[in-house]
């Protein structure tokens, strides 16, 4: 007998970006709620309209672990 090919168990090489949305419905149901700030700061990003890029380095500069 021969076997069939089956597919890899490999991630494809492409990500895949949660929006908030989607993001806010998984936390919801983790009971992971957002403080205030971290609110207000992400409202701050939207009224500045940081590039996802932008937002990634003021999130790390405040909460990222210094080396």
């Amino acid at each position: 007998m021969s076997r069939t090919p089956t597919k890899s168990s490999k991630r494809p090489a492409k990500g895949f970006t949660l929006g908030r949305q989607g993001f806010a419905k998984i936390s919801e149901i983790e009971g992971i709620k957002m403080s205030r700030a971290m609110a207000a700061e992400f409202r701050e990003f939207d009224r500045k309209g940081l590039s996802p890029e932008e937002r990634r380095k003021a999130i790390a500069a405040k909460y990222g672990k210094t080396r």
